[in-house]
């Protein structure tokens, strides 16, 4: 009985020593290591205000939709692989990848379909067309698009707003990253800053 005892003893001491540190310690700590700054922003889903309210996040693209596609004054991110729509904006609930490898005939007929209407939507050859136009990324949900995807996209935009090439040319350079350290990765556009930044000058 007196082993019994000691076991249960130390047992619920392990217990009470691990839902101290575990259950409300570790929460605590992260919480505080969160609200450094720095890294608050971050940790609350690094969110982009407008006026004080928040119009989307840096970390996840979601593309705007025109009232009128005959009159699209956005810049467009990549294609989602869980949206229907071959252009349409995916759910930014759920993310991921269609899986289909490069010699799928369900995906080639696609990305092909995707070809012509970005070709059409822009007024250019389908050679025209950059390979991010059409490819979904892994997440689904890329928040930023190749220079020259934006390049493509620059005479529409700026004809739908009243600016001039250049100007949204500016702004596509202003809301262009390079590579990291100089040499990691490829330079990339921020749709979502891009897109306000076209709606405050256009103001």
């Amino acid at each position: 009985m007196k082993v019994l005892y000691k076991q249960t003893v130390a047992g619920l001491k392990m217990l009470l020593v691990l839902t101290v540190l575990l259950g409300v310690a570790y929460p605590l700590g992260v919480w505080a290591v969160a609200r450094i700054p720095g890294l608050s922003d971050r940790a609350e889903g690094s969110l982009v205000t407008r006026n004080g309210q928040p119009v989307g996040s840096t970390l996840i693209g979601v593309d705007p939709v025109a009232k009128d596609p005959a009159h699209d004054p956005y810049f467009h991110n990549r294609p989602s692989a869980g949206s229907k729509d071959p252009l349409g904006p995916g759910d930014p609930s759920t993310s991921g990848a269609s899986n289909k490898g490069t010699g799928n005939d369900d995906l080639l007929a696609l990305v092909k379909q995707r070809q012509e209407l970005i070709a059409q939507r822009e007024g250019v050859d389908v050679a025209q067309v950059p390979a991010d136009a059409v490819t979904a990324s892994a997440s689904g949900l890329d928040p930023q698009i190749s220079p020259a995807y934006a390049a493509l996209q620059v005479p529409r935009v700026a004809r739908e707003n009243g600016l001039s090439e250049d100007e949204v040319r500016k702004l596509v350079a202003e809301n262009t990253t390079g590579r990291g350290l100089g040499v990691l990765g490829d330079p990339a556009v921020d749709v979502l800053q891009l897109n306000l930044a076209v709606a405050a000058a256009r103001h």
